[in-house]
């Protein structure tokens, strides 16, 4: 049962409860997506596909121990395609991991954007009981990453 009672948007659309029409949060969230370049604009592409792959095959487990499946980028290259291509700046992660990460970094759900250090807690922290800390070598070609218990 819901706790306030329904409303009428600005826009007219019918009566609704909770904190946003649902009609108008859904064509908000479609006029984003359509100002979103496509992945491959974004430098996803074939050659970026191959590339993931050998660095999942190399690092195959999230930091939480799950099979990684998405091969983050540590800091956010933001179109910057050397920072795009820096091996040093790839994490192996699994998709819930990932997700929180994003999530919590880049404001989804209402949050507020953040940016990050090198340290973190894994995203499973409770699960892995680990703090994870990036090495930082300027000799590295991959990402490694280290548990603190």
């Amino acid at each position: 049962m819901p706790w306030a009672a329904p409303r009428h948007c600005a826009a007219g659309h019918p009566p609704f409860t909770g904190a946003r029409c649902p009609i108008c949060a859904a064509a908000a969230k479609a006029a984003a997506e359509a100002r979103r370049p496509s992945s491959s604009e974004r430098g996803y592409t074939g050659k970026w596909q191959k590339a993931r792959a050998e660095f999942l095959k190399l690092h195959p487990r999230c930091a939480c121990g799950a099979v990684a499946t998405v091969v983050d980028h540590v800091v956010p290259h933001k179109g910057d395609q050397k920072l795009f291509w820096q091996r040093s700046n790839w994490a192996p992660m699994c998709k819930p991991c990932h997700d929180r990460k994003t999530v919590r970094e880049d404001g989804g759900f209402g949050n507020p954007v953040k940016g990050r250090g090198d340290d973190r807690i894994c995203p499973r922290g409770k699960e892995t009981g680990g703090v994870i800390s990036r090495a930082t070598s300027p000799e590295m070609t991959t990402s490694k990453w280290e548990f603190w218990g």
